[in-house]
């Protein structure tokens, strides 16, 4: 849940507010990772404040990436004016990303960090940066150790924000995004050892459409081959629950392919693939 902006201590996000932008002035010409969920929209939006037409978000189009997101997060860009640049990945054509082993994040963000370092370098811009922010240094995501190898700044994180800072001061600038649900890339509903392909991306790209559509604001397609688990946020579950929606439910993902059909009795959780996970893998998040 996010508090408003009063509930935290004003002058101390203030200072944060201001740090992110004294960075971001340091880094120069600057490139932006963006994807348009919270954290890089609210980076692209103060790189865009602080530097005007120096800097650029690069938005990488992927199979990965949902086409409402995509096409969302091209909206925002032009709503706030702030300069993109659309570029395609081919994490596809890499074996290890493919595989879907723990580490299949990091190969996808050493594609997209390798294709922006040769268009940093094209068009002389002098730092690549993202959009980590301070709460996520709790979870496994070994996207981090990729933008560290390719000396990524991370202007948020270096600021000490946290994501409900982070909300809390983009919708204090008026941005739409500000309360936009939390999305990972497509990838990360298939379950470790089971291969990303475009037509598991597929189902559950419409999946996560339909089940928007009934209404289902925070939701997430769990792909465990012939089963899918779907999981809704808490405060929806009794609605979800209910016998007819179920019915919807199974009309639906047995129409994408799906043998059966299941709901997460814990309800929306990010990550929750990572509990799959031998522990040795998660310590390596660290390395």
């Amino acid at each position: 849940m996010v508090r408003s902006m009063s509930s935290f201590a004003g002058t101390e996000l203030e200072v944060k507010s201001e740090l992110l932008r004294a960075q971001l002035l340091r880094l120069g010409r600057v490139l932006v990772a963006y994807s348009g969920g919270v954290d890089s929209a609210y980076l692209a939006w103060a790189a865009h404040q602080a530097l005007g037409d120096k800097m650029l978000a690069i938005i990488a189009d992927s199979p990965s990436l949902a086409r409402t997101q995509l096409a969302d997060a091209i909206a925002f860009a032009r709503e706030q004016s702030i300069p993109l640049e659309v570029i395609a990945t081919a994490e596809f054509g890499r074996p290890e990303y493919v595989r879907n082993d723990g580490q299949r994040c990091f190969f996808c963000k050493d594609e997209l960090f390798n294709l922006m370092e040769e268009l940093r370098v094209a068009q002389s811009f002098d730092a690549i940066a993202y959009g980590v922010n301070l709460d996520d240094q709790g979870d496994f995501r070994p996207g981090q150790k990729a933008a560290r190898a390719h000396h990524v700044a991370a202007p948020l994180l270096d600021a000490g924000l946290t994501k409900g800072e982070i909300r809390a001061l983009a919708r204090s600038a008026g941005l739409r995004i500000w309360d936009k649900p939390a999305s990972a890339c497509l990838s990360s509903r298939i379950e470790y050892g089971r291969p990303v392909t475009r037509e598991a991306l597929e189902a559950v790209e419409k999946g996560e459409d339909a089940l928007r559509e009934l209404g289902f604001r925070q939701c997430r397609v769990r792909h465990h081959g012939e089963i899918v688990r779907i999981e809704i946020a808490r405060e929806d579950l009794e609605r979800a629950l209910d016998a007819a929606m179920a019915a919807e439910f199974t009309r639906i993902f047995k129409g994408l392919g799906f043998k059966f059909v299941t709901l997460d009795l814990e309800g929306f959780r990010s990550g929750s693939m990572n509990a799959l996970l031998p522990a040795e893998e998660l310590v390596r998040r660290a390395g």
